[in-house]
């Protein structure tokens, strides 16, 4: 299979929704896994019960160096859950989900009969995307802004959205100070390209991590893709290449949890999926720009800058408008079900 069919496996559109329940079931977790996460890690795994799916953390699937707390694993299960919620009401069911905190922690989502709902939020699922590109600076518009703060707000987290020029800049000198700190760091830096995916046949094998197709690169064998990167990922370069996307931006979305757990990471998670999807219904695009919720030593100071002394800023987005780039892949939903479920 080439990269081309496999994008056309991964985000096709299921016209008919299954009927029988076991089918049913994994059509919900399919459009689950086509949630982010970081480095594209798809950290999750999904446990079918008779009335309920169970999303659990895949811990095999950490990034300790850029997420020792876990965080950015617990947003991508809240990402995955926000989509496995709408996909369910698009498929005549309720869905109610929960946050387990015991062990490692889960969300289990409640299913049980309901009224069949294809809300804008889950025709947008097969179209999202991270779009790590330049962007051509044209403003958000009132009801843009509405419409995205309502999608961004949720149970104890709420988005706050940076659209003035001022704003975004001071926003820039925190992105760009934890995005040097980052690169400086070879743990970092190991870990990263750890889940690049150099070519084609490699993202394909894998179907996980960084393409290049998705990240604008060129394709390379891995050796040589390793040497480049190793040569060429500096902080100078990358920090101008960093300003220019924020700058080409509408704007920013910071997404900010009430309390500094898993379970307000869990509902970030669905916060910013809702957004995302919201974005992409209204022809906006988003990338992440995480690097100053990442790093510790900055996350304060940023903090302190958006007037959130109580507050943990979970997320930083940014938001405007661009072409479409190559998508890319997800795991088949066997390899995240257990043996013998799928």
């Amino acid at each position: 299979m080439n990269y081309d069919e496999a994008v056309k496996r991964t985000w096709r559109v299921d016209k008919a929704p299954a009927q029988e329940e076991a089918e049913r079931f994994k059509t919900l977790i399919r459009y689950a896994t086509l949630a982010p996460s970081g480095h594209n890690t798809q950290c999750w795994r999904f446990r079918v019960e008779e009335d309920a799916i169970r999303i659990l953390p895949d811990l095999t699937r950490r990034t300790p160096v850029v997420d020792p707390d876990d965080h950015h694993l617990h947003v991508s299960l809240g990402c995955a859950t926000e989509n496995l919620c709408l996909a369910a009401r698009a498929m005549g069911l309720s869905a109610e989900a929960e946050f387990q905190p015991e062990g490692a922690g889960e969300v289990r989502v409640t299913l049980t009969p309901g009224e069949s709902e294809r809300s804008p939020l889950f025709e947008a699922i097969a179209s999202r995307q991270c779009t790590r590109s330049d962007y051509d600076g044209t403003p958000l518009s009132a009801e843009e802004r509405r419409r995205l703060e309502a999608a961004g707000s949720g149970n104890g987290v709420s988005v706050v959205l940076l659209t003035e020029r001022e704003a975004i800049e001071r926003a820039l000198a925190f992105i760009l100070d934890a995005n040097t700190r980052q690169l400086e760091n070879p743990d970092f830096r190991r870990e990263l390209e750890a889940w690049i995916r150099f070519n084609d046949a490699e993202a394909v094998e894998k179907g996980d991590g960084l393409s290049g197709r998705a990240t604008g690169n060129p394709q390379a064998p891995r050796w040589l893709g390793k040497y480049l990167m190793r040569a060429m990922l500096r902080p100078k370069p990358e920090n101008a290449k960093l300003a220019r996307q924020v700058r080409s931006s509408a704007g920013l979305a910071v997404f900010v949890s009430a309390v500094d757990d898993r379970a307000h990471w869990v509902e970030a998670g669905r916060c910013y999926q809702r957004f995302a999807l919201q974005a992409t219904a209204l022809g906006l695009r988003n990338a992440f720009v995480n690097q100053p919720v990442e790093e510790a030593s900055v996350r304060p100071g940023f903090a302190r800058s958006l007037g959130l002394p109580g507050g943990r800023p979970d997320l930083v987005v940014r938001v405007g408008r661009a072409p479409a780039m190559p998508r890319s892949l997800r795991r088949p939903v066997e390899s995240v079900m257990p043996q013998g479920e799928a």
